[in-house]
């Protein structure tokens, strides 16, 4: 991955990250006297877990936008001087964020490094070079998105001893909503018919909510957890069929990537696809005021989505 920076910037970055508030601490003021940890975070999940755990104890950056697809993102000169000033860097782990390393390297970074995906069960995947890691769309079930959050937690309270309590109490709501999010989710896919629990999506983003509820994996448009893999002609006309051939109800897009492609598979197979603001929310949330504000918004406007086409 190409990053973008000249010796200038470089220096500048080495600068700030040396720089502090005169306590020798990278923790930034809130403008009350308190001091908050410089937490930078990957992903939009991420930075939704960051925020929720850290509340008003941390700053959060978050790096990639909403609608951003993580697969295939290069960093910029102001995420290097991010990474370089803060205290915690949250990643999402299990090879998503292929570019992290060089730009963690580039900043010039000495924090904390959270991999989030630590004491997940990773999705194996095909064998090829690109899914070696497996599948790191963890996040899809909110029984991971607890560790994730777990993860984050120990990290904060580890760079800031005095948070512990407030970084515990925050870690215990959160855990709280995940599992009646989860409940949640189970009993909507309890309504559907055993026949009508099928998916085809973008890319292959939804294996660990397929796992977690029992539903089937019929194909994606994009044969890999990478949304960069180059699509097969051959491959696209054996989902065609394989659609035809089981009944699905319906093709479901995703909101990082354009739905032409999705909308011609469904025109050939005679299926409905589920584009638009009803896509699903795979790769990243969506932005402040969308159905996908949230991780919690994102799987609740995911599973709805899913249920009303499925049923039909």
């Amino acid at each position: 991955m190409r990053i973008h920076t000249s010796a200038m910037v470089l220096a500048g970055l080495l600068a700030a990250a040396t720089a502090c508030d005169g306590s020798g601490s990278a923790s930034t003021g809130d403008g009350t006297g308190a001091r908050r940890l410089k937490v930078v975070a990957t992903t939009t999940q991420v930075a939704d877990f960051a925020r929720d755990i850290g509340g008003d104890k941390v700053k959060v950056t978050q790096l990639l936008k909403p609608n951003v697809d993580p697969h295939d993102y290069e960093p910029s000169p102001a995420d290097i001087q991010a990474i370089a000033e803060a205290d915690v860097v949250v990643e999402n782990g299990v090879r998503l964020e292929r570019w992290l390393d060089q730009t963690i390297k580039s900043a010039g970074f000495h924090g904390t490094l959270v991999d989030t995906s630590k004491g997940v069960p990773i999705r194996k995947g095909d064998g090829t070079e690109e899914e070696a890691a497996g599948d790191p769309h963890i996040w899809h079930d909110p029984k991971n998105a607890e560790l994730m959050s777990r993860n984050i937690a120990a990290a904060f309270e580890a760079t800031d001893p005095s948070g512990k309590a407030a970084y515990a109490a925050n870690l215990a709501s959160y855990t709280t909503k995940l599992d009646r999010l989860d409940s949640w989710i189970a009993q909507q896919i309890g309504t559907l018919p055993a026949g009508r629990r099928e998916l085809v999506t973008n890319h292959d983003a939804f294996g660990y909510y397929i796992d977690r509820y029992h539903l089937t994996f019929v194909g994606s448009i994009i044969p890999s957890f990478d949304t960069s893999a180059e699509l097969s002609g051959k491959r696209l006309d054996a989902l065609v069929a394989k659609i035809k051939a089981t009944g699905v109800k319906a093709i479901f897009s995703e909101s990082s990537l354009p739905p032409k492609t999705a909308e011609a598979i469904g025109k050939q197979a005679g299926v409905k696809v589920e584009a638009g603001e009803e896509s699903l929310y795979g790769d990243t949330l969506g932005p402040a005021g969308s159905a996908g504000a949230t991780y919690i918004d994102m799987e609740r406007h995911n599973t709805t989505t899913i249920v009303t086409a499925l049923k039909g």
